[in-house]
C-alpha cells in the first residue's frame, strides 16, 4: 500500500508543478505559483516521507477555505461555451483548490495512519 501512495504522490507532484507552470499568463500568477507550488512541494515531501501531519493539515485547511473564497457567485461550469468568464475562472480556481485540499487531506490521513501503526 505504501507504494501506491508513493506513486500517487509523485503523480501529484508532477501535476501540481505543471499547474503552477501554466499560470504564467494569469493576472494573479504569483498567487497561483504559491498555491500550486506549495501543493507540489508537499507532495514531494510526502513522497520522501518528510511531510509532517501538521503541515498537511494546515495546507488542507487553507486550501479548503480557498475553495469557498474563490467559489463563483453563480456556478456556470468550467467550459468556455456559455456563461460569464469570471464565474468560469472562479469555478476552475475553486476546483483546483479542492483538488489541492483533497490531496493534502489524503497525505495527512496517511501520515496519521502510518504513525499509529508504529
Amino acid at each position: 500500500m505504501k507504494t501506491v501512495f508513493k506513486l500517487i504522490a509523485i503523480v501529484f507532484t508532477i501535476l501540481f508543478f505543471w499547474a503552477a507552470y501554466v499560470q504564467w499568463n494569469d493576472p494573479d500568477a504569483l498567487l497561483w505559483y504559491a498555491i500550486y507550488g506549495s501543493a507540489a512541494v508537499a507532495s514531494l515531501f510526502f513522497f520522501l516521507d518528510k511531510l509532517s501531519f501538521n503541515i498537511a493539515l494546515l495546507l488542507f485547511v487553507l486550501y479548503f477555505i480557498g475553495v469557498f473564497i474563490f467559489w463563483p457567485d453563480q456556478f456556470e461550469g468550467v467550459g468556455l461555451e456559455d456563461g460569464e468568464i469570471n464565474n468560469i475562472e472562479h469555478a476552475r480556481e475553486s476546483l483546483g483548490l479542492l483538488i489541492n485540499a483533497l490531496a493534502t487531506l489524503m497525505y495527512g490521513l496517511r501520515i496519521r495512519h502510518t504513525k499509529k501503526k508504529t
